[in-house]
């Protein structure tokens, strides 16, 4: 069992990750969601997240997720066939928290290099906690 800490890691190249080690067979839990980082303008990014919540109807969908840790795993769920036989094993391998559960405060947690907010080039970036609630979660 793997236990990433998601605080400060660019949530795409974080799920593209994630989603390669759990088609590999690994079980892994990502913690501090809603401190990951989406790249680019904060108005592009807030208008974009709130098309695709404005999408459909209450009635018929497409549902998309305002919690922070439900966006971060539909994210991951993007880059899995998760239609498959594959893909559905390896969305019940991944668990997304809010915070650092009590169960996992003595437990040592990877960071991922590759997703390391390091590798932006500008400081225009928005945490997915901060998306989140301006979509309308309470968290």
């Amino acid at each position: 069992m793997t236990i990433i800490d998601a605080d400060g890691l660019i949530m795409g190249r974080l799920a593209s990750k994630v989603a390669k080690r759990l088609l590999a067979g690994e079980q892994i839990d990502i913690v501090n969601a809603e401190k990951a980082v989406i790249s680019g303008s904060k108005i592009s990014t807030l208008r974009e997240y709130d098309e695709i919540i404005n999408i459909g109807t209450r009635e018929f969908g497409p549902y998309f997720p305002k919690r922070p840790e439900r966006i971060l795993k539909r994210t991951v769920r993007g880059m899995l066939p998760y239609k498959r036989a594959r893909g559905k094993d390896a969305m019940a391998r991944l668990k997304v928290y809010v915070g650092v559960p009590a169960e996992f405060n003595d437990k040592e947690s990877v960071r991922i290099a590759e997703a390391s907010m390091d590798r932006l080039s500008s400081n225009k970036y928005l945490r997915l906690g901060d998306v989140s609630i301006k979509l309308g979660a309470k968290f």
